[in-house]
C-alpha cells in the first residue's frame, strides 16, 4: 500500500550534504560514511527521495560514530521522486522504481561489503525501503533489520522473516496503520527463535524519522528516539 504520506513533506536535497563522501559500490553511487576499520556494515534504503536526503545523512553519520560502515545506496537511478515535477506523478514514477529491483540491486552491494571485509551487515528500511529490507530478510542477506514506517510490507512478508527485526510505527499513518503494525508484532511474538522489537510512536506520522522538521523540537524528539533505538538494536545484534 501507498498513497500521498509516502510523498509528504519532501526534504530540501543536498548532494554535497554530511561528512562522508558518494562512491560507487555495489555499481550504485551511494553515500558512504565509516567508522575506520569497521568490519559492521549497516545499510539505508530510502524512502521516495533518495539518498540524498539531509537526515538520512545526518543519520548515517550517527550511525558511522556509532562504528559502522554505512552505506546509502542510490537506488532510483539518479531520479528521486519530485512532486514538482507534472510528467512523473508519483503512480507513474513508482513503476519504474519497484521494490523488486531495489532488492536485486541491493545484492551486489551485499556482495562488494563482504569482499571488503565486512564481516556482519543490518539494514534499516525508511518508507519505500521497508520493502526491501524485508525481503533481504526472508533471503538471510543481513542479520538484522529495521523498518521504520514501512510502505508496502505485508502480514505474509513477516511470516517469513526469521532474523532479529525491530518495526517502528506511527500513530498518524494510513500506510502501515497501527493495526497492521500490530499484527507484525503478533506475527513476530510467535516466533519465540526470532528477537524482535515493535513499538508505535503516539502522535506522529507516516516519514517522522527522516521527514521532521528540525525547527520543531518534539519532532526532533521523537525522531532522536527511533534513532537510538536503531542504534541500540545493531549494537545487540551485530557483532
Amino acid at each position: 500500500m501507498s498513497g500521498a504520506e509516502c510523498c509528504s513533506n519532501p526534504p530540501n536535497l543536498n548532494p554535497s550534504g554530511g561528512v562522508g563522501h558518494v562512491h560507487k559500490i555495489g555499481g550504485l553511487p551511494s553515500y558512504l560514511t565509516a567508522s575506520p576499520n569497521s568490519n559492521r556494515a549497516v545499510l539505508l534504503i530510502s524512502d521516495v527521495f533518495g539518498y540524498e536526503a539531509p537526515n538520512l545523512r545526518k543519520l548515517a553519520d550517527t550511525i558511522a560514530a556509532a562504528g559502522y560502515y554505512v552505506v546509502v545506496p542510490d537506488f532510483f537511478d539518479g531520479e528521486p521522486y519530485n512532486p514538482q515535477n507534472p510528467d512523473r506523478p508519483f503512480p507513474l514514477w513508482i513503476k519504474d522504481h519497484k521494490q523488486d529491483k531495489g532488492f536485486e540491486a541491493a545484492k551486489p552491494i551485499i556482495e562488494d561489503l563482504k569482499r571488503q571485509g565486512v564481516s556482519t551487515i543490518g539494514a534499516a528500511g525508511f518508507c519505500w525501503g521497508g520493502k526491501v529490507v524485508v525481503e533481504l530478510s526472508k533471503s538471510r542477506l543481513i542479520q538484522a533489520a529495521v523498518h521504520l514506517h514501512p510502505s508496502f510490507v505485508t502480514v505474509d512478508d513477516i511470516q517469513g522473516v526469521d532474523i532479529p527485526t525491530a518495526i517502528l510505527g506511527a500513530e498518524i499513518d494510513s500506510i502501515s496503520p497501527p493495526e497492521l503494525i500490530k499484527q507484525f508484532e503478533e506475527v513476530l511474538a510467535a516466533k519465540s527463535e526470532v528477537d524482535s522489537y515493535v513499538k508505535i510512536f503516539p502522535k506522529v506520522a507516516h516519514g517522522w524519522t527522516v521527514r521532521y522538521n528540525t525547527e520543531d523540537t518534539e519532532a526532533v524528539k521523537a525522531a532522536e528516539e527511533s534513532h537510538q533505538i536503531l542504534l541500540d538494536w545493531f549494537a545487540k545484534h551485530l557483532k
